[in-house]
């Protein structure tokens, strides 16, 4: 299985952000991708995953157009995951929004039980990070887009959310692009490094 972006161009206010990118992401494989803070990155994840629709390109697996339906295949874990939640909610109900996830899975994670009945202003960033981890992992998932999703957390942290994350990726399959602009994190993490500035055709 094999997710594509192929030949995407993106802009407003009549200037393109995205020109002509194009990326493959196998299933099984963790792919990094290195770009500064506001080159585009998080646009193109947008598109991928679904956020953004109108768009020159194609997005396709195996092939074929991602219909959306249901739990959508590509899942987007973002920077800040408190724009993300519904602040109405208790951390339990956001989580089942999704799915129901082992008891093991939350304790790899570092979710503690007394989390579940808070709203998201109660935990701190790097707390609801873990969350937005987990909902990513939905059975149904088929890739993951992490964009800068560790820069909230300290370096101990870091080192665990990483570990659990691609330990479950690769039993599962999972494709995984981690978005960054820390260069040693995704040499130490990713079995290959993709850079914006070579795929953005300016």
């Amino acid at each position: 299985m094999i997710l594509k972006a192929e030949n995407i161009t993106f802009g407003y206010n009549n200037r393109n952000i995205l020109n002509n990118i194009s990326l493959s992401l196998p299933e099984n494989k963790i792919i990094g991708l290195f770009g500064d803070s506001g080159c585009g990155k998080t646009t193109l994840c947008k598109i991928i995953s679904g956020y953004i629709s109108s768009y020159e390109g194609n997005v396709t697996i195996d092939d074929k157009t991602i219909e959306d339906k249901g739990v959508y295949p590509v899942q987007l874990i973002f920077q800040h995951p408190e724009k993300t939640m519904n602040p109405r909610w208790y951390m339990n109900d956001i989580l089942k929004e999704s799915w129901n996830p082992s008891k093991e899975l939350k304790d790899n994670f570092g979710l503690k039980e007394n989390w579940m009945r808070r709203w998201p202003n109660e935990l701190s960033g790097g707390e609801l990070q873990r969350f937005s981890i987990i909902r990513a992992l939905n059975p149904k998932t088929k890739f993951i887009i992490a964009d800068e999703i560790s820069t909230m957390l300290d370096s101990v942290t870091q080192v665990q959310i990483w570990h659990y994350l691609i330990k479950e990726c690769r039993k599962r399959r999972i494709g995984l692009l981690v978005v960054s602009h820390d260069i040693e994190l995704l040499d130490c993490v990713c079995d290959d490094v993709l850079f914006f500035n070579d795929l953005n055709h300016k």
